[in-house]
């Protein structure tokens, strides 16, 4: 760890006062000292409130804690309401690094001889900068013809200040985790684990492409549901842990709501088709794009009434299991009928909260924090909060959150937000209790058990041959277990025999000795 980078972020924490937000009273007398030795460096925004100065602290620091700025804003089952407000201000942008250098780094990759002979019109000034690559144009030449392509490039001598500026959140998270009053509940330590596994997946582009290969081939194969969501295609062939190639997209920004109204963009569809695409990801593919803030969403308004959404920036992305699928849609249909004894019961079969929980008492804090959101309009109910809700009063029950259902809950906040943001009136419940229903009933009905059976025929038939051999060395097997299982009861009814006489014999002297006994007396 950089000792300059730590005076660095100490200084800057110091004089955003954030020190105050360590109770006195809980801090050991060495740590009050090495405070006051450090008197030159005072809290120099006194007139902001500690959320304002929490997230002024953490732009001042630059773009590894801005996007674990961003990620801590989705947690708001850790976060006060003030500080996950402020932090959801922050944002990712960085000033680009010379266009020379990023042309330095693509050839090294790529080739000098490729380069030269199939890029050209390569575009010195950056399409766009953030904190952990940035993106340059060109035109790609290929046999079926002219691509215009974006390159994407991650930044020079990254990795390094990412790690000390990770090693130093992992200090900060031992110290809010010891001295914080709360700090054992906000699970400081796994939050910052959570955060330094994905930003170092970030730094492997070749991850990002697979990523993006694996999302489009979703919605490529002739679906219904394929016109929703566009993903760029990749060009893996020169791609490497730091360029990515990939076709360049034209849209309108998800966030320039102005401009899709001037083109009488059909919100009300396109706010649904939003929807449409993360349930689709979570529940049909079990695979997700757990990163769409507004700057990753563009819209292709070619045809206002049929627009189409498009993704960009595959970083980082979520799965799920199969169990996981059918806890979250079981759950979220459960909540639709208000049936909250149903909630409680499958959190306890599912194991997420210890078997011996109440299902009595759960049921009652599920309702107590649930009810009052069902008074309000169905318009007006936040489906992301409702799972948020749902995750905190789990919490208290001791449920521990698995990192997939993290991410999702981000996604769904972030995906609710867009959706709420193009059209205000969305029910999203509406929306989104057709399709889980259906889900369920495909996942429980008999298409599933059919479904089941189609995917095993392969395997059962590759194992049908074999069959008979191994009944017969089950039926041999069984034979000489129970050939030795007779032997050892024999062994213990002669071993019980023998016993018996000899307690026999004993009994006979004994009856002797005491007989004699008595004659003599």
């Amino acid at each position: 760890m950089s000792s300059k980078r730590l005076y660095k972020i100490v200084k800057t924490f110091l004089q955003f006062g954030l020190d105050e937000l360590l109770p006195e009273k809980y801090l050991p007398w060495y740590i009050k000292i090495l405070r006051s030795s450090l008197f030159w460096l005072k809290n120099k925004h006194q007139d902001k409130t500690e959320a304002q100065r929490f997230r002024m602290a953490i732009e001042s620091l630059g773009p590894v804690f801005v996007k674990f700025g961003q990620m801590l804003s989705t947690r708001q089952d850790l976060l006060p309401d003030d500080f996950a407000n402020e932090l959801t201000l922050l944002q990712d942008k960085v000033a680009a690094f010379a266009g020379e250098d990023a042309e330095k780094i693509i050839i090294a990759a790529i080739g000098a001889e490729i380069f030269a002979q199939q890029f050209k019109d390569f575009d010195l000034t950056p399409l766009a900068s953030a904190s952990i690559a940035q993106v340059h144009t060109a035109t790609l030449l290929q046999q079926d013809g002219e691509k215009e392509v974006v390159l994407k490039v991650l930044r020079p001598n990254l990795t390094a200040t990412i790690i000390a500026d990770l090693n130093v959140m992992s200090l900060f998270a031992k110290i809010v985790a010891r001295w914080l009053p709360d700090g054992k509940r906000l699970h400081p330590l796994e939050v910052v684990a959570e955060y330094k596994k994905t930003i170092l997946e970030e730094l492997d582009l070749n991850r990002e492409a697979a990523n993006a290969m694996q999302l489009k081939r979703n919605f490529s194969q002739g679906r219904d549901s394929d016109k929703v969501l566009y993903v760029p295609e990749v060009y893996s062939e020169y791609c490497s842990k730091n360029v990515m190639v990939m076709e360049r997209i034209y849209g309108i920004g998800v966030g320039e709501v102005e401009t899709l109204l001037a083109k009488n963009v059909n919100m009300k569809l396109l706010a649904e088709r939003g929807v449409e695409v993360f349930f689709t990801q979570v529940f049909r593919d079990s695979f997700f794009h757990a990163d769409m803030h507004p700057g990753n969403v563009f819209v292709d308004a070619t045809n206002p009434n049929d627009p189409t959404w498009i993704a960009i920036d595959y970083g980082i992305v979520g799965t799920l299991n199969r169990e996981d699928k059918r806890y979250l849609a079981e759950n979220f249909v459960a909540f639709f009928n208000r049936d909250y004894r149903k909630v409680a019961q499958l959190h306890v079969d599912s194991g997420w909260v210890p078997s011996d929980t109440s299902v009595d008492e759960f049921e009652f804090a599920i309702r107590t924090v649930c009810e009052p959101i069902f008074n309000k309009p169905l318009s007006e109910i936040s489906f992301g909060q409702v799972l948020v809700n749902l995750f905190n009063t789990a919490r208290r029950f001791n449920m521990e959150l698995q990192p997939q259902l993290v991410l999702l809950q981000k996604t769904l906040l972030y995906i609710e937000g867009l959706g709420r943001q193009l059209y205000p009136a969305l029910d999203l419940w509406q929306t989104a209790k057709p399709f889980l229903e259906k889900w369920v009933k495909e996942q429980m009905g008999i298409k599933a058990v059919i479904k089941k059976v189609k995917d095993n025929l392969p395997f059962w038939n590759e194992k049908l041959p074999e069959i008979p051999d191994l009944v017969y060395d089950y039926l041999k097997t069984n034979r000489a277990a129970q050939r030795q299982q007779l032997m050892t009861l024999k062994q213990i009814q002669l071993q019980q025999q023998q016993h018996s006489k000899q307690i026999t014999k004993l009994v006979v002297i004994a009856t002797l000795v005491i007989c004699l006994t008595i004659s003599f007396t």
